[in-house]
């Protein structure tokens, strides 16, 4: 739990630095972008003042100077028109048509970016201007760079979970490993002990329940020996598997507790690691148990639904909250006062990862119950 809080808070800190970054940007670019528009309406006004010049001038007028500010705009886009609307110049622009012309000198001067010309003879002219290529590069880089940043962080935090989750299984697969080879000897002294107790005793009825104790745990060091390995899976009969299954969880749990079995006629076989399987039913019917505090039915309801074998484990427990619904196979997470919280994070990499199924928390009701839903291929 602790792990992916500290995962969390990176997550956190990341994102609150794209979103200050890209904030900051845009108070800079807004700035920035506001400065040059008005720089550029300036450099308008002085346009359209050396246009009033050109139309009134006479011919003692010198337009050395007003051709060359007329000339001199080679970056804002203008279009000038007369008081009936028809185009009489037009500058930087794309459009080459009248009728064009007109329409965007219109959709200009309804956006308030027109400037008017009185001229001496009573006339008008209208120069209507749009913002430069550099105004609206500018204005649109904040949301490029707001994308890349977005970007950056996503590749992180994607990079960041990879690492752990790698270094994660490297652990676990170690763990059980170790845990395995040391189970080994001690087990192998065991069974050699039971078969002495066997001979010397033969009518004890005790000794054989030690047997299968013993036999017990050398399938779990199986198991855990397993891990990390993939293990050929074989054609199992999925009814034989659950019966195994409920058979030892109902002699090992209270009386109080329920096995309810919904099994279809018909049996399903399907692509099983046994040892493997057996351990995610027993791990979801262990924490039935435990969700029920010893007392409860746990319902294993089996189906074929087309290509698919379906597996249902309800319990009536106290369930699980809708925020941690998510979190439940996440490493390390468990709303136990005593675990580790590595059960259902195994159970969901056996299914998906050494059977290619799914394993997910289908409904839960905090006070009802929880149900797990597993599907496997039967193809």
């Amino acid at each position: 739990m602790v792990l992916f809080n500290q995962i969390r808070q990176v997550k956190i800190v990341l994102v609150a630095m794209a979103v200050l970054i890209a904030g900051a940007s845009l108070v800079v670019s807004h700035f920035l972008v506001r400065d040059l528009a008005m720089e550029e309406q300036k450099k308008m006004e002085v346009w359209a003042e050396a246009m009033r010049s050109l139309n009134n001038a006479d011919e003692e007028t010198d337009l050395n100077l007003v051709l060359q500010v007329i000339d001199g705009n080679n970056t804002i886009p203008v279009i000038v028109v007369d008081a009936k609307g028809e185009v009489q110049t037009s500058r930087n622009t794309d459009c080459d048509d009248s009728a064009s012309l007109r329409a965007l000198a219109k959709r200009w001067k309804q956006a308030g970016q027109v400037i008017r010309i009185d001229l001496d003879s009573g006339d008008y002219l209208e120069v209507c201007y749009d913002d430069s290529v550099m105004i609206k590069r500018l204005s649109t880089y904040p949301y490029v760079q707001l994308g890349v940043v977005l970007l950056f962080v996503v590749i992180a935090i994607f990079a960041l979970l990879t690492s752990k989750k790698a270094e994660q299984n490297k652990v676990w697969v170690g763990l059980s490993k170790e845990t395995a080879h040391q189970l080994g000897t001690p087990i192998s002294s065991l069974m050699a002990w039971v078969e002495i107790l066997k001979e010397s005793y033969p009518d004890d009825t005790l000794i054989p329940e030690m047997d299968k104790d013993v036999k017990r745990l050398q399938l779990i060091a199986d198991r855990f020996s397993k891990i990390g390995s993939l293990p050929e899976p074989v054609d199992s009969s999925l009814k034989e598997v659950m019966e195994h299954v409920i058979s030892y969880m109902e002699r090992r749990t209270s009386r109080k507790v329920v096995m309810v079995r919904d099994f279809p006629e018909e049996d399903i076989v399907v692509k099983l690691n046994q040892s493997l399987f057996e351990w995610v039913i027993e791990n979801l019917c262990k924490n039935a148990v435990d969700a029920m505090e010893g007392s409860g039915t746990i319902t294993i309801r089996m189906e074929k639904a087309g290509q698919k074998a379906v597996i249902e484990v309800s319990d009536t427990g106290k369930g699980i909250r809708k925020k941690d619904i998510r979190d439940v196979f996440r490493p390390g997470f468990t709303t136990k006062k005593r675990g580790w919280g590595l059960g259902l994070s195994l159970a969901k990499r056996i299914v998906e990862e050494y059977h290619n199924g799914q394993i997910y928390v289908k409904h839960s009701e905090v006070g009802v119950g929880t149900t797990f839903r597993i599907e496997l291929r039967t193809g």
